[in-house]
């Protein structure tokens, strides 16, 4: 069998995960998946439901309704909930912007997500990919702690807001950085961290593709 390599990438919003990933998706036939899109379906799901932050019981009852499952387009992981595809035009709305960095912070609507995500490489395997970049909330740190290679992408704060506005978005860089900040420290014990600031993606993508490229030799 060919060696299968398993990659976690986490980091403050805008740091360049997602970019970054369906790149070395891409050179080295990895199925690529990205978590922060499952977090914004259900936040998306959850509103349509008018379930509201702080009505615990209402999060809970409408997740038991909830049946995940995964289709893949290309090289990418796409989630279903009961059976349909997700919009894509749903997940980045300004009304999803604004709490899907609260609604990711509970703990149920992580644990519903924790089992599906770690099924992925299993995923991976079973439509022959060499392996699987996952990037994301806990990943590195709960989601596979094990990974093969271990990343965390940083950049300034104004940086990434800029990013985002060049992309003609809006997203709450300063609330999600200070809810996101014991995740990401816990996660960085151990792993490459990679700051991004002042590098193009192509730079980034080449000095990843080099760890990667040793960590295949090594296997």
């Amino acid at each position: 069998m060919p060696p299968f390599i398993t990659i976690a990438i986490d980091g403050g919003a805008a740091a360049g995960k997602s970019s970054t990933s369906r790149a070395l998706a891409e050179r080295f036939h990895l199925l690529h998946v990205d978590t922060g899109s499952f977090y914004r379906a259900l936040t998306a799901g959850l509103l349509r439901q008018k379930v509201a932050l702080d009505d615990l019981a209402g999060i809970r009852a409408a997740l038991a309704r909830i049946t995940l499952g995964t289709r893949i387009e290309g090289r990418t992981a796409h989630m279903e909930i009961n059976g349909q595809p997700v919009n894509p035009a749903d997940l980045r709305t300004p009304e999803v912007n604004a709490v899907v960095a609260q609604f990711s912070a509970i703990p149920e609507i992580r644990a519903t997500l924790l089992d599906y995500q770690r099924a992925h490489a299993a995923t991976a395997r079973a439509h022959n990919f060499r392996g699987l970049v996952m990037e994301g909330r806990d990943i590195c740190s709960k989601i596979f702690p094990d990974a093969d290679l271990r990343l965390i992408l940083h950049a300034d704060p104004a940086e990434r807001a800029r990013r985002r506005a060049a992309e003609g978005l809006q997203d709450q860089i300063a609330t999600r950085d200070n809810l996101d900040l014991a995740r990401v420290q816990a996660g960085a014990q151990g792993a490459t961290i990679i700051d991004s600031t002042h590098l193009t993606l192509d730079q980034v993508v080449e000095k990843i593709s080099a760890l990667v490229a040793e960590k295949l030799a090594a296997k």
